[in-house]
């Protein structure tokens, strides 16, 4: 299928402006993400419609804990992602085409029959997830209008690194996202993901204004992105670019992929970048990937009332009345 989003240049070579790498293309190669291709001057799609996972989870997995909590979520992906993350959780599918030279696995899908097992199993929304799902940009954008049509929301799961063009044709589809803000140093983001953290700040900043509703998730690192300032100044920017009640999901690293060397992240040092977020103005953060923490639970911002309970992904109490505290009426940032 024909890509969209891309401009042609000479000696047959095509520049995709899908995403921030913005690659020009030869003709018979690929770009980053290497699912998109240059077919004789043409840039084609090598994955719509081919998903590699499809599965309904709870949406406090994407995660989302302010949006709709306790509802399911459709979640679907292609193989494919415009990042190299060193540590990538999800290689297997992410990471095939570039890894297993070129290759595309999926099952075949139309978006009316996504959109249809999300009605069958009464889920409130659709996420695309598990991999990048920028990459897959015309099957997300055609599977969220109809989507939307039906009263069905969208979410994105995302690096946020989607280019100025593709984010204003697809934005007023999204409902939600969460973007993953891996670090709050560049050098990070160049060694350990060939991205550039100013592009992603770019996005959260777009997405906002779009009126998208955002949560951020930083996998914490020992090492590399753990550094006491560093994590301030990624909840400083949070809370004042994006917004105080911006929620925040400080998450526990384990060793994958390319990435063994650094050990599993210490509870102690993801409870110092919860509080550093607190002390940043934050109203709502909490550590992911440490069970029984009692950090995934939701307060109130005001008085600290338990407002939902969770265990793991699953919402066991939701004590949120008419989207406020039952203790002193404080209204819950979010939407429930």
């Amino acid at each position: 299928m024909d890509a969209r989003l891309y401009k042609s240049l000479k000696d047959q070579k095509v520049q995709c402006n899908l995403c921030k790498h913005f690659c020009i293309i030869k003709n018979g190669n690929r770009g980053i993400c290497s699912v998109r291709e240059n077919q004789d001057g043409v840039l084609k799609t090598l994955i719509y419609g081919h998903l590699i996972a499809r599965n309904i989870d709870p949406i406090e997995k994407k995660p989302l804990f302010h949006f709709f909590p306790g509802s399911l979520s459709l979640s679907v992906a292609s193989v494919g992602c415009n990042f190299k993350c060193l540590f990538c959780q999800n290689a297997d599918i992410a990471q095939m085409p570039s890894d297993r030279n070129g290759l595309i696995m999926g099952d075949s899908f139309k978006p009316e029959e996504i959109v249809k097992i999300a009605k069958k199993g009464k889920c409130k929304s659709i996420a695309y997830t598990y991999t990048e799902p920028t990459v897959n940009f015309e099957f997300v954008l055609d599977t969220a209008k109809l989507a939307a049509e039906k009263r069905i929301k969208n979410v994105l799961v995302t690096n946020g690194y989607i280019s100025d063009q593709a984010l204003k044709i697809l934005s007023p589809y999204i409902d939600a996202a969460n973007v993953d803000l891996k670090a709050f140093n560049n050098e990070f983001y160049t060694k350990i993901c060939n991205a550039e953290l100013e592009n992603v700040q770019k996005t959260l900043v777009q997405m906002n204004s779009a009126g998208i509703f955002l949560e951020i998730t930083t996998l914490i690192i020992p090492g590399l992105n753990d550094n006491t300032e560093e994590i301030q100044n990624l909840a400083l920017f949070i809370a004042e670019s994006l917004g105080r009640e911006t929620p925040w999901h400080v998450s526990r690293f384990h060793p994958s992929y390319k990435l063994y060397d650094p050990p599993v992240t210490p509870v102690e040092t993801l409870n110092k970048a919860r509080e550093a977020g607190l002390n940043e103005g934050l109203k709502y953060v909490y550590t992911g990937n440490v069970h029984g923490s009692g950090f995934e639970n939701t307060l109130c911002s005001n008085c600290g009332k338990l407002l939902i309970k969770r265990s793991g992904f699953m919402v066991e109490e939701n004590l949120i009345v008419n989207g406020s505290c039952p203790g002193c009426n404080t209204k819950t940032d979010g939407l429930f």
